[in-house]
């Protein structure tokens, strides 16, 4: 985890249009009435005004977690020069890509809580998007119940919980895609990363490496 890709008018198709082929997450289950995670019959691209890469300001407390002051910050040397070669450009200001479609996630990313986003590719059905969140603790807790509800996947990884969930169909035009989500979960932030057909090997453990050590 719309319109059909990262800014793709082809893959925008209508929910009779696509075919689902499978969904794969670990301890994934269909999701509660109300929940918007994807769907037996998914869209795989989001539509929302052109993101600003900088971080939010606003007067609410980091809860501890400074957010990084650019996307450089949040990879280690060996993923940056990864992603920079596999999937250029960082940070095109056409790609609308959210980083998530839950809504409770959604919520804390625009209720102005320091955020900074990152994205990688140009519009098309290739690439991903992530935004870094500082959250307070009483949210960070109440999350891992919400996705879990939702059919995602957790698991304990440092000392937090990463969450994921993927699924995978084909267009009107018979092209298969794969599509996902995975957010990492900590006391004082959240890492959510939506990915179409571009999910490098270790990218959330990388983030979560770098930022939290």
């Amino acid at each position: 985890m719309m319109t059909g890709r990262i800014g793709m008018p082809r893959l925008a198709v209508g929910a009779t249009a696509l075919v689902l082929i499978a969904v794969v997450a670990t301890g994934c289950r269909p999701e509660p009435a109300g929940g918007p995670t994807p769907s037996s019959t998914p869209s795989i691209t989001i539509k929302q005004p052109t993101p600003d890469p900088s971080i939010s300001q606003t007067d609410k407390p980091q809860a501890g977690f400074e957010v990084p002051a650019t996307c450089e910050e949040i990879y280690s040397a060996a993923m940056l020069a990864e992603l920079q070669a596999a999937n250029p450009p960082l940070n095109d200001p056409g790609v609308t890509m959210l980083s998530t479609e839950n809504a409770d996630l959604l919520e804390i990313i625009h209720s102005g809580a320091p955020t900074l986003r990152c994205s990688w590719g140009k519009p098309s059905e290739f690439g991903l998007a992530t935004n870094v969140t500082a959250v307070d603790t009483e949210q960070a807790a109440s999350l891992v119940p919400v996705l879990e509800a939702a059919g995602f996947g957790c698991e304990a990884m440092g000392d937090g919980t990463v969450c994921r969930i993927e699924q995978r169909g084909v267009t009107l035009d018979d092209n298969e895609y794969t599509r996902g989500e995975t957010h990492y979960i900590a006391d004082d932030a959240v890492v959510t990363t939506a990915w179409i057909n571009f999910a490098p090997e270790g990218y959330t453990e990388d983030v979560v490496a770098t930022l939290w050590g």
